[in-house]
Parts: structure tokens; sequence; C-alpha cells
């Protein structure tokens, strides 16, 4: 007779209830949070063309990243800090009911038909700020809610519930947008509603040893510290930063939709969803079958592809529109598949190398340098496009990304020595016990 005493050992992190609970709460935040960000970015750039040139347009969109940037910026090691001395439930649930008040205020302005660029950059503002908490606290929480040899497998899992959720949410917010300009917001508020029913049925995630000895600033800075001394996770995180804040083709997609293929917001939903498209089906593939070997120099190989993608979508430009438009689908499928790889192997080397009691503050690290490739991107490509113009800083941002990967191999040559996600099999000293702080 079968002994149900013992409940089976979960063989994958879907057999796992709450980490079922974390996903879909993780999936409709991101629906609602990135169909949000797409419809901001296609407002401002709309309203700021009804006065301005596409130069000066395009400047806005580097406006909306700086605002949701600076937020990120200042306030990321405080977020860290308090994932880690708090229970991580209630802080995330925090930071998505900020995102939905802030969601319902925009979708009124837009139904009343008072949007404005201050309106939108506040908004975009305040949506740093929840991004800045409920980051690091939704990060530090999955490994808290499986075995530890699950974790590899959960990273996939969550990465392709990241980008599924980057696929659905561009492409509603810019299809629904295209029927009501008020619809998109009321789909964002039904998402984050979602999102915190989900997370209530969370256990309460609480820290597990916090240094109530040592001073709350000091222990903030230990995320940075852990970062710089790991050169491993150093490397990784700075690849990533600097190939997509040269490389963010995606900021200007709005200039491209507009401008350039001469469609609306519908065409821009679809482009946007098919990075998503790319990256989601990569991290399906991963989530049953990880990479196992030589996993550095294979995420080299993939910002490099990642660059590639970039030059061949900025030089859309130049082709027919019956032509451009299929080669950009294209070209952002594969800057969607090369950034997924690249973003599976740099969060797994993360997880794997950083002790629960730091994970919340290293998140924030990380999720720094993800916020200043990705807005800070977005204000650097909206400035520079401004400058030299769109089609010119995409090109030059792939171009950019391609060097950079060449310069990272050479500087961070323990990369390359990353063989597999076993740190104890990569030859290197840092292991994810010496540099606890």
């Amino acid at each position: 007779m079968k002994d149900m005493s013992t409940p089976a050992t979960p063989t994958h992190p879907l057999h796992v209830r709450d980490f079922q609970l974390y996903l879909i709460a993780r999936f409709a935040t991101i629906i609602g949070q990135y169909g949000l960000l797409l419809v901001i970015a296609w407002q401002a750039y709309s309203t700021a063309r009804l006065t301005m040139d596409t130069k000066a347009a395009a400047a806005q969109l580097g406006f909306i990243g700086l605002m949701q940037f600076l937020p990120l910026f200042l306030l990321t090691p405080v977020s860290g800090w308090v994932a880690d001395h708090f229970d991580r439930r209630k802080v995330a649930i925090s930071a998505v009911l900020l995102q939905m008040i802030c969601t319902g205020i925009l979708g009124m302005a837009t139904y009343e038909g008072w949007v404005s660029l201050p309106l939108l950059f506040t908004i975009a503002a305040l949506l740093g700020v929840s991004r800045c908490f409920g980051g690091p606290a939704y990060s530090s929480m999955a490994p808290r809610l499986l075995p530890k040899e699950l974790v590899p497998a959960a990273v996939a899992m969550g990465a392709l519930v990241w980008q599924s959720g980057m696929i659905t949410g561009p492409a509603l917010g810019g299809y629904v947008y295209s029927i009501r300009p008020w619809l998109p917001h009321m789909l964002s508020v039904g998402m984050f509603i979602i999102a915190i029913t989900a997370t209530l049925l969370l256990p309460h995630i609480l820290p597990t040893q916090a240094d109530v000895r040592r001073h709350p600033l000091r222990q903030m800075a230990d995320g940075l510290v852990y970062v710089r001394t790991n050169r491993l996770v150093l490397g990784a995180i700075t690849l990533d930063l600097m190939a997509v804040l040269l490389a963010g083709s995606t900021a200007l997609l709005p200039v491209y939709a507009h401008d350039i293929f001469h469609a609306g917001p519908d065409a821009l939903g679809g482009l946007a969803a098919m990075t998503g498209i790319g990256a989601g089906l990569t991290a399906l593939f991963f989530g049953f079958k990880p990479p196992k070997c030589d996993v550095g120099n294979k995420m080299l190989l993939a910002v490099a592809g990642f660059g590639a993608a970039s030059v061949l979508f900025g030089s859309t430009a130049f082709m027919p529109i019956a032509i451009g438009m299929p080669v950009a689908f294209a070209a952002l499928f594969l800057c969607g598949v090369t950034d997924m790889y690249s973003v599976f192997v740099r969060q797994t080397l993360i997880q794997v190398y950083t002790p629960d009691e730091m994970r919340g503050r290293v998140s924030s690290v990380s999720q720094l340098t993800i916020s200043a490739s990705n807005e800070l991107g977005e204000a650097e490509s909206g400035f520079v496009a401004a400058l030299i113009g769109p089609v010119a800083t995409v090109i030059a941002g792939g171009i950019g990304a391609i060097a950079v990967v060449a310069l990272w191999s050479r500087l961070f040559p323990e990369i390359g020595l990353a063989r597999s996600f076993d740190a104890a099999n990569n030859g290197h000293k840092d292991q994810p016990q010496e540099n606890q702080a």
C-alpha cells in the first residue's frame, strides 16, 4: 500500500502550488505593466507630434524613459534593503497597488481628454517608484517557494512568464488602444487586481536573518559590495547593462511605427510583441531544457547576436515598407531570442551565486542595471535620436553592443570560464558563500 504520510518531492517548479500562484501574479503584473508602458510611450509621442517635429518628439520619449529611471536609480538601495527586511509579499502588493492607482488616474485622464506631457511624465515617475520596490520583492520571493535544486528551472519558467507578459501586454495595449484610447488602462487595472489577489494567497515571506547590529545604510550597500567583489556576477550584470543601453531599438518603436512605417498603435503593438514572442519561445524551451554547458561563452554570443539584430532592424528604414515591415518583425524576433538567452544565463548565475539573506539587495542591484539599460536606454535613445536621427541611433547602438561583447570578453574572462550553473565546477574563486556581508 502506498505511503501517503510523506508528500512526494516536487520534480518541477510547476508542481508547487505557491509557485503557480507566484507565476500568475507575475504574469498579470507584467501584462498590465508593459501594456501600460507602451501606451504611455505612444501617448507621449503622438501628443508631442501635434506641436513638434520628429526629432523633438523623439526627445519626449527620452524624458519618459528618464522619469522612469530616476526613481529606480535613487531608491534601488532602499528597495533591496526593504525586500530583505520586511515581508516580501506585502512589499510586492504595495508596489502593484501603486501601479493600479496610477493606471486608474491615467485612464480617467484619457477618457476625459486631459492627457498632457507633464501628466505622462508624473505617471512614469510613479511607475518607476512602484517597479523599484516590486521588482526585488518578487525576484527574491521565488527561491523561497521552491527547493534549491529547482531554482534554475524556476528561473526559466519565470522568464517564460515574463516574456509571455511582454508579448501579451504590448499587443493587447496597442490593439485595445485602437478601439478606445482609455480601454488599455482599464485592462491594466484588471490585471493588477488579479496580481494582488494571487499574491495575497502566497505565504508570508519574512526575512531569514536581518542583521540588526549593522546600520541599515551599510546593509543597503552590501548588495553593491557583493556584486563588486564577485567578478562573474559583476561582468554578467554590466554586460547586459552596456549592450541594452546602447542597442535600445525598442525604445524608438513609436517613431518607426508612426513616421517610418506610417502605421498606428495596432502596428506598434505588433512590433513590440515580436520581441516578446522570440524571448517567450526561447524561455519556453529553457523551461524544459536549460543550457548546461559553456553557458558564459554562449551568453557572449547571444549579446553579439542581439546587437546584429538591432542593426538589421534599424536598416529597415532604407527598405520599401512592403519589405521593411516583415524584416522589422523578423529582426525584433531575433532580438527577443538573443536577449532571452543572455537574460536567462545572467539571472540563473545571480540566483545561484547569491545567498538568500542577500537576494533582495543583489536583486535590487540587478534591477538597477536592468532599469539603466532599459529606461535609461530609452532616455539615451530618445535624446540621441533628437541629435542624429532615430535610424542612425538604432544602427549605431547595435554596432556598439557588438563592440561591448568584444571588450567584456577581455575585461571579464570569468564569464567565459562559466561552463555551467554549478559554481563548484566553474573554476572561480568567487563562491556564493565567500562574499556574504
